[in-house]
């Protein structure tokens, strides 16, 4: 057998920054990677105390903080913080984002802007600048944007989130081919979670997507975190792909 060191294979990643890792996915997302191993960077606009909790208790392989993802500056500097802290980056999950509670007739501009800043200028401008360092020291590396369902099936009150996942799924396609696999890009699309826009859907909504979906629940975060984890870390040919983990409920 050959030995992957000496391959083109792309290692998995050793120091990971993902951003949005306060709750929920993120949240998740950051405390399995610690569970295999992995040296972790997690930002978000307010460190939760669950955050704060896995920092404390993992101080050599963890460094979090306050950063919103819309400020560059902000974000180029925890970037060189967790290099000097846990070593060069050589993965990121680009999971911070906004969603959206109106009609898109009833969207304010402003609110439009900030939901398109946010969920598509910021993860692109973050990922430039990661990947810029990456190249810089000779690395390889892993990138997984966290995009949504609603990328790829109509729903009333999200057309703008939808559109800000749809550009990120065709970002993950075309980067995947820019970086002629010297790294691997590819993105998650989760179905609805239990909390998330239920507000916009509405209950009768959410049941109807339950009933058409084959394993009968909305999708939980524990069922993407598996996912997210072997496109980091597993061995795989997986490149400019987008995985849709819902349940088969939008096929």
């Amino acid at each position: 057998m050959s030995d992957l060191a000496d391959t083109q294979f792309v290692p998995p990643s050793s120091v990971v920054l993902v951003s949005g890792g306060s709750r929920g996915l993120g949240l998740a997302i950051v405390t399995d990677l610690l569970d295999q191993g992995v040296r972790v960077a997690a930002f978000a606009r307010t460190v939760t105390p669950e955050l704060s909790k896995l920092a404390a208790e993992h101080p050599d392989r963890v460094h979090v903080g306050s950063v919103d993802v819309t400020d560059l500056h902000a974000a180029q500097g925890f970037v060189r913080e967790v290099e000097q802290r846990l070593g060069p980056i050589d993965g990121i999950v680009n999971n911070a984002a906004v969603g959206q509670d109106s009609l898109h007739v009833h969207t304010a501009t402003d609110d439009i802007a900030r939901i398109i800043e946010t969920n598509l200028t910021a993860p692109l401008q973050l990922t430039r600048l990661v990947v810029r360092r990456m190249l810089g020291k000779g690395l390889r590396g892993r990138i997984v944007n966290i995009t949504s369902i609603c990328a790829q099936r109509g729903f009333p009150g999200l057309v703008a989130y939808s559109a800000t996942k749809g550009g990120m799924d065709a970002a993950t396609r075309s980067l995947a081919r820019e970086l002629g696999g010297r790294m691997l890009v590819n993105a998650v699309a989760p179905g609805f979670f239990a909390s998330e826009m239920s507000a916009v859907l509405g209950p009768t909504q959410l049941d109807q997507i339950v009933r058409r979906t084959p394993t009968g629940h909305l999708t939980e975060p524990v069922e993407v975190v598996p996912v997210v984890r072997m496109l980091l870390q597993a061995h795989t040919n997986i490149n400019g792909q987008v995985i849709v983990v819902d349940g088969a409920a939008s096929i």
